[in-house]
């Protein structure tokens, strides 16, 4: 059994636009010590996935359907005062936005300490021990220093290395983190994934990384996820996904990856138009407008998954090999 698995998950929200749906029947599986690549264009619903998995997605106003499971305990149905018990202590969860996520007016100590003494019984000078091995834990120099600044006294990449220490303060199972680069420049972008993937090494933990940077998960991940317009459209392990690319869409994100080692003045190729709004998606298959191999029938009907390998799945009956094609399941 997974240690986390999403089964047939659907998010949906009552606006005054109508109704959005974020997220349409996402399946997916991340296992102990493994990491596991969400990616998608900003809209593409990866962090509303993210998010329910924690429950900070449930209002009168959200619609909620399928499966959350961790250890095979269904986390849609859990009552509130469960799931708020489980938050750190199982699965910690790495925001976009340090400087957003952390107070402006607490040192960032008192904040890990706090995180701390939510979950366990212990005093304020444990807490506070705690939070100083968990800052020199995430290679923050001079950590007794540190413990007592206030998160604008620190740069980008510390604080987002606050944020990753406050999400293990409690050695969870899980650990989810939401564009972790984000704002980051190039090499502080690699100190963070190296602490991470140092990080899961210690402690076996899963990582779920959501990135809109497939480049970024093509370095990281075990297993890749792309969604797109709140589904998935192709799957599977990275060699797969990244080395075998089939889906028009996946191919677009790889073919707008800068390149190192190529040409100085090479030019990327953009993908053509804009993701669709979710409370007014498109016939079919959502990716039909934007794409170049899109015909009639593809404004019809959404296409199912298509098993095209040991683990790789595709959502395009057009590009996918016609052998040996297996729907998943069938979609309208």
């Amino acid at each position: 059994m997974a240690l986390l698995e999403l089964r047939d998950l659907e998010v949906a929200f009552r606006t005054r636009e109508g109704i959005v749906r974020a997220v349409n029947d996402v399946s997916l599986s991340l296992d102990r010590g493994r990491t596991l690549g969400l990616v998608g264009e900003s809209g593409s619903g990866k962090t509303v996935t993210a998010l329910t998995i924690l429950g900070l997605t449930r209002s009168e106003q959200t619609e909620i359907a399928g499966e959350v499971l961790l250890d095979g305990v269904d986390l849609v149905t859990l009552p509130e005062s469960e799931l708020r018990d489980l938050r750190g202590r199982r699965v910690g969860m790495v925001f976009q936005d340090p400087l957003s996520s952390l107070h402006p007016m607490y040192r960032i100590g008192w904040q890990i300490a706090e995180a701390v003494r939510a979950h366990e019984r212990v005093s304020k000078k444990a807490a506070r021990a705690r939070a100083v091995e968990l800052i020199r834990g995430v290679g923050i120099p001079s950590p007794e220093a540190r413990v007592d600044a206030y998160p604008h006294e620190l740069s980008g990449g510390m604080r987002q290395r606050v944020m990753i220490a406050m999400a293990l303060a409690l050695d969870p199972d899980v650990l989810i983190a939401d564009e972790p680069t984000s704002a980051l420049d190039v090499t502080v972008q690699a100190q963070i994934l190296e602490l991470l993937a140092r990080l899961q090494s210690e402690t076996g933990m899963a990582l779920l990384v959501v990135s809109h940077d497939l480049g970024v998960i093509a370095e990281h991940a075990d297993e890749v996820v792309v969604m797109y317009a709140g589904r998935v459209v192709e799957q599977g392990t990275r060699d797969e996904v990244i080395g075998a690319a089939i889906h028009p869409y996946t191919l677009g994100l790889l073919e707008s990856i800068p390149h190192v080692d190529g040409p100085r003045m090479a030019q990327l190729t953009p993908i053509p138009g804009s993701p669709p709004s979710a409370v007014d998606l498109p016939p079919g298959c959502a990716f039909h407008p934007r794409c170049t191999y899109a015909r009639p029938s593809c404004a019809e009907l959404v296409p199912a998954l298509l098993r095209v390998g040991p683990d790789h799945r595709v959502a395009c009956p057009v590009l996918a090999p016609t052998s040996p094609l297996t729907p998943d399941k069938p979609r309208r």
